[in-house]
């Protein structure tokens, strides 16, 4: 049996002591940085010894490669992917765009299968408002939630048919905050009628996915005294009920200052609210083992969801990798 947590590691290699608490705390899955990547040969031993170490071929080895300023994968051994915001921007028009972000994240898929990555922490499927903090800003397809939807599927799409699952994120909505929430809590106090006009709609449309990471916000016109991460009304009303998103349900990265309270504490919030996995990020032992010890063994309906999730991983579809980079730059390029 698995844990309900996923958790980073430090650097380029395993550790010893790394391997050892791996071993006896049995994370769901595993996360991987900037500062776990040198080269593909480097990348593809350490996500061989990971699953080695986990003690299963399809042990969930995750990525934030989203392009623009969020990718851990960059050159001079990948390409530099644009910002989600792009698409709108150079596509003449909506087939077009739509085409351009499913061909990104179809090369995307490639690169991260190519080193034995099979899951992306991406789209981003938050729409940014007006006054909103620029932590989202170009990570989003657009500010209208609509062309939210129409590109954050096509990137979706791409990911999967190159055998790698996307997460969705950050649900129910993070682009009205007027904070960082890796610095501070952010409070939306847009009213609900609101946000069921705007941010909620790439979600819906994208509730048939298989994994979704929570937004360290809060909404007062939903639940005012705690954020949808530690939210049991945001997730069972709002998340599970009117989105309708029934896949696994990860947190974000809950060493984020958004949160208060002890590491174990912060994992105990999350599972009772409602979340399936507690996401752990900056590869900390001691921090890690302070989620392990507030994660509870995966089971019941979240073992269900996060079985569902891993059958959706299939073989990539035919795609000519070359081809494919030839007709995105060439795009790319025609729109300078």
């Amino acid at each position: 049996m698995t844990r309900a947590f996923i958790c980073g590691c430090a650097g380029l290699a395993l550790t010893a002591d790394e391997k050892a608490f791996w071993r006896d705390a049995r994370p769901w899955g595993i996360i991987l940085f900037k500062r776990n990547v040198a080269s593909r040969e480097q990348l593809r031993a350490l996500t061989d010894d990971i699953r080695g170490c986990l003690g299963s071929h399809v042990a969930p080895i995750l990525i934030d490669q989203e392009g623009g300023r969020v990718q851990r994968l960059g050159p001079p051994h990948w390409r530099a992917y644009p910002c989600a915001a792009a698409f709108e921007r150079i596509g003449a028009d909506a087939a077009a765009a739509a085409r351009l972000a499913w061909l990104g994240a179809r090369l995307i898929a490639h690169d991260l299968r190519d080193v034995g990555v099979a899951i992306n922490c991406s789209p981003v499927l938050d729409a940014p408002a007006d006054g909103a903090h620029a932590i989202i800003g170009d990570r989003a397809y657009s500010r209208d939630p609509h062309r939210v939807a129409r590109l954050g599927r096509a990137a979706a799409e791409g990911l999967l048919a190159g055998g790698v699952l996307p997460v969705i994120k950050h649900i129910p909505g993070h682009g009205r905050a007027r904070t960082d929430s890796h610095l501070e809590l952010p409070a939306v106090e847009a009213p609900r009628c609101e946000l069921e006009r705007a941010d909620f709609i790439p979600f819906t449309a994208h509730a048939d996915l298989p994994l979704a990471m929570t937004a360290h916000v809060v909404y007062a016109a939903i639940d005012a005294d705690a954020p949808a991460t530690w939210s049991k009304t945001v997730i069972e009303e709002i998340i599970r009920g009117q989105i309708g998103f029934d896949g696994l349900l990860m947190t974000d990265d809950v060493s984020m200052q958004a949160l208060n309270g002890g590491l174990r504490q912060r994992a105990e919030a999350a599972i009772a609210a409602g979340c399936d996995v507690v996401l752990h990020c900056n590869g900390d032992l001691a921090e890690a083992r302070a989620i392990a010890a507030g994660a509870p063994e995966l089971s019941g309906r979240s073992r269900e969801r996060a079985d569902a999730a891993l059958a959706r991983i299939r073989a990539p579809e035919d795609f000519d990798p070359v081809a494919g980079a030839r007709e995105f730059d060439g795009a790319l390029a025609m729109a300078v």
